[in-house]
């Protein structure tokens, strides 16, 4: 589908597109399921010892946020880089804080440094990509990570109850909690453009896993120590 998301105009309305960072944690908490990648992935690495991870793609951060807060309540150690090629969310992320290492750059400029982490993730980010750019930031992440390491993408997807749900869901809110944002327009494009699993696992090499989660959650799991 060649529909683009509103906010990724360059030319687009500075507040609407801050509104827009701003309200994605409400729907990150709702509808990514993330504290359940942290509590699966992510902790069990940190109680061994200190942990890096990688956000690809992270906008304006608020999941790699959750991640370092999560970690610090649990007392462990877990430097979390918050990367986006979008100068814009970078440096609205930038004024959020949170214990975050945020970075403009692309993954090919962290591969061309020798930079390694532990885990690299990313949300929402794959139904943005060309074929091209899928594949090559599917080579990035397996070339970024130690190892022992682990890439978790996760993304929407494709289906008419996904679209439908969403559709209904941010509705009551429209004229409200997402006023002013991209939130529901750019939603549903990103629901239109997403992969179903069978498409997705018809494109990424072996032994990149596809797997499904509620509510019309994909995964994309690669493991060092299985590859």
């Amino acid at each position: 589908m060649d529909a683009r998301e509103l906010m990724d105009d360059p030319h687009a309305d500075p507040q609407m597109l801050e509104r827009t960072y701003d309200r994605f944690a409400l729907v990150n908490a709702v509808v990514s399921r993330w504290r359940t990648v942290y509590r699966r992935d992510v902790r069990p690495r940190a109680r061994k010892g200190p942990v890096r991870v990688l956000d690809v793609g992270a906008g304006g951060g608020d999941v790699s946020r959750a991640i370092a807060r999560w970690s610090r309540r649990d007392g462990l150690t877990v430097d979390v880089v918050a990367l986006d090629a979008d100068a814009r969310a970078i440096r609205w992320a930038k004024s959020r804080g949170g214990g975050v290492e945020y970075r403009c750059a692309h993954t090919t400029e962290l591969v061309g440094a020798g930079e390694v982490f532990d885990i690299v993730i990313s949300n929402h980010l794959l139904h943005h990509l060309s074929q091209r750019e899928l594949q090559e930031t599917l080579a990035d992440s397996t070339r970024l990570v130690s190892a022992e390491g682990l890439v978790v993408h996760r993304d929407i997807e494709r289906s008419r109850f996904a679209y439908r749900a969403f559709a209904a869901g941010t509705l009551p809110f429209a004229k409200n909690l997402l006023a002013g944002s991209f939130i529901r327009a750019d939603g549903l494009t990103s629901i239109r453009r997403a992969f179903t699993a069978d498409e997705l696992a018809s494109v990424v090499p072996s032994p990149w896993q596809v797997g499904r989660a509620f509510p019309a959650r994909l995964e994309l799991r690669w493991a060092a120590a299985h590859a």
